[in-house]
């Protein structure tokens, strides 16, 4: 008989549980939802740009967080944040597996809440099995409809929720809702709402499965010390329901039987629909729920909990776990030392900026007095939210003449740039090279802020250098 080539999805209903790592999960995803929905509509007192916590202005060049304004320029900033992130990753994964899929990850936090939708509606794990078993009438339509017009709402919310990131939020909803929004904002919105909706409702445990490269690739981040979701075997092999006359766990060790009872309640749970008895899976995303779920039970039976519990694979043999150890403490540092560089950079970023450009079409040109000019383009950028008055002048050329066209006074808005062209210049007599360095220095009116220098280098042709001696 020919095999399939793929393996037919086996549908997934975790049955709900209680306990210390459900309560942590539901703390994280509050914290992750409240924050996520709620900083588009944060106000934040900005002159001059608008009043909103967090915005990404596209058509500005302008990312908004909080208090900090980041520029086009300020690239360098999220490469800084990816290698931080990376970094992170790699650390926490080697101490503690895959916490982050199991608590953190968009895809779980998500799922979480869609879930709840779905428990909400059809029911506990066995109503839904029910449910789905039964052949079509009204309640089944009117139940799964009911969960799939949940989740469409919950997944339009969170991709409108995103749309607001790159506009003033209160005026981009009005737009999107009247129809006068920009076409990005419809597109953006209809796109995170049909990946949501197949990524949380539908795919669900087989994003994590096939989709994720953090499933593949955990391994090699592992040790022996790692912490990881793990059934203790030696406690609880072998298994044995439990009878009347083996309720003391004294009885259970005397007929030969292991702490575990195979009630499947930890099977039951696990969102991924895997075993753990079974060892350490790469499906798992150590959400602990298992854990929750066997705790509960020995609790019940007056037994010690931990026969399925975070340890390591060198804990479960009886030895001790290695906490500092050379990998750990050099991601640690290294990470340390990445989030140092990031904060000094955003902490002693600049409060104006100026780049120069020569003009070297032509790059000298003799004027009629005797005099050699070199043009220049300068741009500055008050990177401030209040005005700022700056006057450009020359250091290091004696002699030299500075016109600016416009004049040499920049009065900036706030977060506002301009451009202005520069005309330097000198007589041969006053040169002593060819090529002679020098500054473009900004200087603020008010005698408070920041002095800003740019190096140049004024070009005299070599003949009118020795003509003029």
């Amino acid at each position: 008989m020919e095999q399939p080539a793929y393996q037919a999805r086996i549908p997934i209903y975790p049955r709900s549980v209680r306990g210390r790592f459900r309560t942590a999960k539901y703390a994280v995803l509050v914290l992750a939802y409240g924050v996520y929905f709620s900083l588009p509509w944060l106000p934040w007192p900005r002159p001059g740009a608008p009043s909103q916590a967090v915005l990404f202005d596209l058509p500005g060049r302008h990312f908004y967080v909080f208090d900090l304004t980041i520029y086009a320029q300020d690239i360098f900033w999220l490469a800084g944040l990816l290698v931080i992130a990376a970094l992170l990753l790699f650390f926490v994964t080697g101490i503690a597996g895959r916490v982050f899929c199991g608590y953190f990850c968009f895809q779980t936090l998500w799922t979480d809440v869609f879930l709840l939708i779905e428990r909400l509606v059809q029911g506990e794990r066995n109503a839904r099995i029910r449910l789905a078993q039964a052949p079509w009438g009204p309640e089944k339509v009117l139940k799964l409809g009911a969960t799939h017009l949940l989740w469409l709402a919950v997944a339009f919310v969170t991709g409108l929720t995103f749309t607001l990131y790159w506009g003033y939020a209160p005026e981009l909803a009005r737009q999107f809702f009247t129809g006068a929004a920009p076409f990005p904002a419809y597109a953006t919105t209809l796109f995170l709402t049909a990946t949501t909706y197949v990524m949380a409702g539908l795919a669900r445990e087989q994003v994590c499965t096939y989709m994720c490269p953090y499933a593949r690739f955990q391994g090699v981040m592992f040790d022996q010390d790692t912490l990881v979701v793990a059934y203790d075997e030696r406690r609880g092999e072998p298994r044995g329901k439990p009878r009347r006359d083996l309720l003391a766990r004294e009885s259970r060790h005397g007929a030969g039987l292991g702490d575990c009872i195979d009630c499947g309640y930890c099977v039951q749970v696990c969102p991924m629909g895997i075993d753990i008895r079974n060892g350490l899976q790469y499906q798992c995303i150590s959400c602990a729920l298992c854990i929750d779920a066997c705790d509960r039970m020995m609790d019940s039976l007056g037994w010690p909990r931990g026969l399925v519990r975070y340890t390591s694979a060198r804990a479960l043999r009886g030895e001790h776990t290695r906490w500092y150890k050379p990998k750990n403490l050099g991601y640690g540092l290294v990470l340390l030392a990445a989030v140092a560089a990031l904060a000094w950079s955003i902490g002693h970023r600049s409060s104006v900026e100026m780049a120069v450009r020569q003009v070297r079409q032509p790059i000298s040109v003799t004027l009629s007095d005797g005099r050699e000019q070199n043009r220049y383009e300068i741009k500055i950028n008050n990177k401030t939210s209040r005005p700022a008055v700056y006057h450009l002048v020359l250091e290091g050329l004696p002699g030299a003449e500075l016109v600016v066209e416009g004049g040499a006074v920049f009065r900036l808005a706030p977060e506002a740039s301009t451009k202005a062209l520069a005309l330097v210049r000198l007589h041969p007599k006053d040169a002593r090279t060819s090529r002679m360095s020098f500054h473009f220095v900004l200087v603020p009116e008010s005698g408070e802020g920041e002095r800003r220098a740019w190096e140049a280098v004024f070009y005299l042709p070599p003949w009118r250098l020795e003509a003029g001696r």
